[in-house]
């Protein structure tokens, strides 16, 4: 079998579940499954992790809500990155309680999948034999992930529809604020500029990006913030500006890359 095999692009009237995926399940197959807003990593058919530029990784969530020291994730990447058992090292390491990581395991699993299964023109790729270096933690059954992609999406339509609100720049309007706005939303509030995404805002707090969204969402229905349109001559959409890790066989590779990043970022 070709080590790598694509996907005909998905339509929005059939964007999930993805058919793709539930191939893949069936097949019970190991790999990254590339779409063009995040990756969704398989072993023997169920997922066990996902990413997505649009959301918060593992480590922010980990490192921002202080369950985890910055240094003693870059040590577990050091020490178990390359042999693919980051999460495993973090909990016999006694750097984090194994409750406390499959929490946060899957909140960014979820929340990456979602992004990752959003409507697409854009052909999925699949790399048979591909893992991920956090290695085991919890194994989600597709259809799980499937059907909360579905839930939280419908969810935010019944919010707000205008879905402009979770990928353009957010602006605050001219309203007064006729009720109280609960604390966490009032966070949220707080960092719109006009400039701002819901993925900066998210990244900034080191927060769910899908709970950012659905705190945005609430206070565009409320009339507090609104969408800046896009000029008419730009071309180019936020999806389209959005870079995608790579996903290589090589973990060392990979991890070089990522320190060489985080260094360069200091």
């Amino acid at each position: 079998m070709s080590p790598t095999v694509a996907d005909r692009p998905d339509t929005p009237e059939r964007a999930a579940p993805s058919p793709m995926l539930q191939r893949l399940a069936a097949e019970r197959a190991t790999g990254a499954l590339m779409r063009d807003r995040g990756t969704l990593y398989l072993a023997d058919g169920q997922v066990v992790h996902a990413e997505s530029p649009a959301t918060p990784g593992i480590d922010v969530l980990l490192t921002t809500g202080g369950a985890l020291r910055s240094e003693g994730w870059w040590d577990a990447i050091a020490q178990a990155g390359a042999g693919r058992r980051v999460g495993r090292y973090l909990v016999d390491s006694g750097r984090v309680p194994g409750g406390a990581l499959e929490l946060c395991h899957l909140g960014a699993l979820y929340d990456a999948a979602f992004f990752a299964l959003a409507p697409t023109n854009t052909p999925a790729r699949f790399r048979y034999g591909v893992s991920h270096w956090i290695g085991p933690v919890r194994p989600v059954p597709v259809h799980a992930v499937q059907r909360e992609t579905l839930r939280r999406r419908e969810l935010l339509d019944r919010i707000w529809p205008d879905a402009l609100t979770d990928s353009a720049p957010l602006a605050l309007t001219a309203h007064s604020v006729d009720a109280p706005v609960p604390a966490r939303q009032r966070h949220v509030l707080a960092l719109v500029n006009g400039e701002r995404t819901a993925t900066d805002i998210a990244q900034h707090l080191g927060r769910s990006a899908f709970h950012t969204l659905v705190d945005l969402r609430r206070l565009a229905a409320a009339g507090l913030v609104e969408a800046v349109r896009p000029a008419a001559s730009d071309s180019l959409s936020g999806h389209s500006r959005i870079t995608l890790p790579e996903v290589t066989n090589d973990p060392d590779v990979a991890l070089l890359r990522r320190l060489r990043d985080a260094l360069e970022a200091l």
